[in-house]
């Protein structure tokens, strides 16, 4: 009986008791390929024991931030946040004008900023710039990669919230989790 309780801890602490509801935010620019990231996407959550609770659907890679920042402030009926973290799909295409560079350079830092002002995490599953349509295709595993990081990223902070709550003086390392191994991915540092 105390083993069980043992492993009830080791879960919780870990964040891995808790679902983690997930916002996707997909471009509708370039649907093609971004329909093929958000399937990704949705298959990886649910491989990761991840739930995607609200989509939310924008013209273009341009018009993220505002609806990222949607997401994060969204609460249930019970006052909680509605999402854990929010992953952004999408993909900005070269074009005859440095356009591309000055959208995703913009978008990037905006959705970096709101992952800092909401205390959050926004995963960046944006490929681009300076791509062409073939190399997008080829690159439409980022979400997957979006997912992993957004879903390790909440583990981490419960995890360091509940060490916080427990006050331990023992040093700890935050970044060795179960979806690294599950993915066969690399820690984080």
């Amino acid at each position: 009986m105390s083993e069980g309780r043992k492993v009830e801890k080791k879960s919780k602490i870990q964040g891995t008791k808790e679902e983690i509801r997930l916002g996707f935010v997909v471009s509708e620019f370039h649907r093609d390929i971004t329909y093929q990231m958000e399937i990704l996407g949705r298959e990886h959550a649910a491989f990761l024991g991840a739930k995607v609770v609200r989509t939310f659907y924008v013209p273009g890679v341009f018009d993220m931030p505002l609806a990222v920042k949607r997401l994060l402030e969204l609460r249930n009926s019970q006052g909680n946040d509605e999402v854990d973290a929010v992953v952004t799909l999408g993909c900005v295409i070269e074009g005859a004008t440095e356009h591309d560079e000055v959208i995703a350079t913009h978008a990037a830092r905006k959705i970096m900023d709101l992952s800092l002002e909401y205390g959050k995490p926004v995963a960046l599953g944006v490929s681009g710039p300076g791509m062409t349509r073939q190399e997008a295709q080829e690159r439409v595993d980022y979400a997957k990669r979006a997912v992993e990081a957004a879903v390790k990223m909440v583990k981490r902070l419960r995890r360091l919230r509940a060490e916080e709550e427990g006050s331990s003086t023992e040093s700890s390392e935050i970044g060795s989790d179960e979806s690294s191994e599950k993915s066969g991915g690399e820690r984080m540092r």
